[in-house]
């Protein structure tokens, strides 16, 4: 079978999405050695990525969510001539010209809607929305099998788009084990970040609920006769300044600190060293970040949202995620744990992520394709 991937997501610098990319190749290339693969990639990884003697890279620099790809996209398809496709975002070209699987990550931006979850003026949000949910819809309803991160969002593309459940096939995400040679002590020192600290780390999108993690601390200091801080991880970009912007209007700058991308070594070092890894979201499609603080060796503190529940067990401490006094009192709960009860819930977490392998994402991802192909 000749199978073609858009990885132009490939890297870390794209979050989840690149993360997922990376793994799925990685793994793809390690473990089939049957089937020949062709993989579109952008001009930053393009000469750095070697693989092996069945996989063919091709140039496709271009931006996602663009009329350009749109256009391009299908041109390279059709020179390629593969037999499957899988696309590990939704943008998938309307005018497809192969059949193609689609990873569908969440429908976050499908609820999600407003000022508050735009950068763009009222009328170039409004066609960009169109735009978005068009291209959306057809590669759902066009894809020969769909691959979500979840139980919870196969639920959800169920019955938002009434399809059978017998096109969606789960394939849980993985952990990358930690060497903890890497763990470095001074990290603290080098980031300037006082203990004890809480830690979140991840985008700054509206449905993160970071403001009421803000008002929390806040609270949280108020009550404590020591000062607890809180470290923000975020990209610097417009909602990370808006963020940042949050933090001085609340007037909660003595005690929280926002950084930037740092390398993952420094965030696992981070994680280690936190009283916990605070994750306040609304809505997920997985919920990764959780599992790596759990490996990196501190407790998570979570939302008990569905996809939580379904992803971190019993093995986290849950909150109601709209309540600010239940966020501080789950941060005070980790504060005053005694140490014997902390060291078994870091024990219990790192055994337990070690259920979500990518490895096994790889293997289920196969057998997809494999049975699309079929179709």
């Amino acid at each position: 079978m000749k199978i073609l991937i858009d990885a132009r997501l490939y890297g870390l610098e794209n979050a989840g999405l690149g993360r997922y990319v990376m793994n799925l190749i990685d793994r793809l290339s390690e473990r089939d050695k049957t089937d020949s693969y062709t993989i579109l990639l952008r001009k930053k990884y393009f000469n750095q990525l070697n693989l092996p003697g069945n996989w063919k890279k091709v140039l496709a620099d271009y931006r996602h969510y663009t009329v350009i790809e749109q256009m391009r996209l299908p041109l390279i398809i059709l020179k390629e001539k593969p037999d499957l496709i899988h696309f590990p975002h939704f943008n998938v070209p309307v005018f497809c010209p192969k059949p193609y699987v689609v990873t569908v990550h969440d429908l976050l931006m499908h609820r999600q809607k407003g000022k508050e979850a735009t950068t763009l003026n009222p009328f170039i949000y409004s066609f960009k929305r169109y735009f978005y949910r068009y291209v959306f819809d057809n590669a759902v309803r066009k894809a020969r099998k769909i691959i979500v991160p979840s139980e919870t969002v196969k639920k959800e593309v169920v019955s938002f788009y009434k399809i059978s459940k017998e096109k969606i096939a789960v394939t849980y995400e993985g952990v990358e084990q930690i060497n903890e040679e890497n763990f470095s002590c001074g990290v603290t020192n080098k980031y300037n970040i006082k203990k004890p600290y809480f830690i979140y780390a991840g985008n700054a999108y509206p449905h993160k609920n970071l403001d009421r993690v803000i008002e929390a601390v806040k609270m949280l200091n108020k009550k404590s006769g020591e000062k607890v801080n809180f470290v923000f991880v975020t990209s610097r970009n417009i909602f990370g300044k808006r963020l940042e912007a949050k933090i001085k209007l609340m007037k909660a700058g003595n005690y929280i600190k926002v950084l930037g991308y740092i390398p993952d070594a420094d965030l696992f070092s981070l994680y280690r060293l936190s009283e916990a890894f605070v994750f306040p979201s609304l809505s997920e499609g997985f919920g990764l970040p959780g599992l790596e603080a759990m490996c990196s060796g501190t407790i998570c503190l979570a939302s008990n949202i569905d996809i939580f529940k379904e992803i971190y067990k019993d093995k986290v401490i849950y909150f109601e995620p709209l309540k600010t006094d239940s966020i501080a009192k789950a941060m005070e709960k980790a504060l005053t744990m005694k140490p014997e009860v902390r060291n078994e819930m870091i024990k219990n977490g790192k055994e337990f992520v070690k259920v979500y392998s990518w490895d096994k994402m790889a293997q289920q991802t196969l057998k997809v394709y494999e049975d699309s192909n079929r179709l």
